[in-house]
């Protein structure tokens, strides 16, 4: 966490006894690569096509057939989660395309109407069983402990869906989002 750039840092302003509060601004972390395209055409489900290439060529290459499959825009009511998921995506891509990445957030304001479409994302649960998860959860622990509040227990299980959103702050749009709704958050 104290990598987070302090105009990211967020929780302090969001965080409750219940979790991280929502507004209508919703937060998408990613890589400084695909900025330019994010602002040509928005954020699309599934739009990392350098990724996806890439790991289509690794699957023909061991003789597997590879079935694209289309993810929703994940989203985030914190900046700074916003932020971890965006080192993600660079520490990702970085694996199988080069170049000098940076993490970069992206704020989203939807209209009224598409704001209610926001769901709490239940899908992660089979994230928080792998590495990439427990990761996760030791830095929403930090954010939680800097800010003077316990860790979230959460039984992934047997969670209330709600609980995807206020104690782990995951969701996700099922569309594509305009251009009009996003800025890029700079200090």
């Amino acid at each position: 966490m104290s990598d987070t750039p302090a105009f990211l840092k967020d929780a302090k302003y969001l965080l409750t006894e219940q979790g991280f509060t929502t507004s209508d601004i919703w937060y998408h972390g990613t890589s400084s690569a695909l900025v330019d395209s994010i602002k040509e055409q928005g954020l699309k489900r599934s739009g990392d096509k350098a990724l996806k290439d890439a790991a289509k060529k690794t699957m023909a290459t061991i003789g597997n057939n590879y079935t694209e499959s289309v993810e929703p825009v994940f989203l985030t009511q914190s900046k700074e989660l916003a932020f971890y998921w965006a080192k993600q995506t660079v520490r990702d891509r970085s694996v199988r395309v080069e170049g000098d990445e940076q993490p970069v957030v992206i704020a989203v304001t939807f209209p009224e109407a598409l704001s209610a479409q926001v769901k709490p994302d239940v899908g992660a649960a089979s994230l928080l069983l792998v590495k990439e998860g427990e990761n996760f959860m030791a830095y929403l622990a930090g954010i939680y402990q800097e800010n003077s509040f316990s860790v979230p227990e959460i039984d992934l299980m047997r969670a209330d869906r709600m609980e995807y959103l206020s104690k782990l702050g995951m969701a996700y749009f099922t569309e594509d989002i305009g251009v009009a709704c996003l800025d890029i958050i700079t200090g």
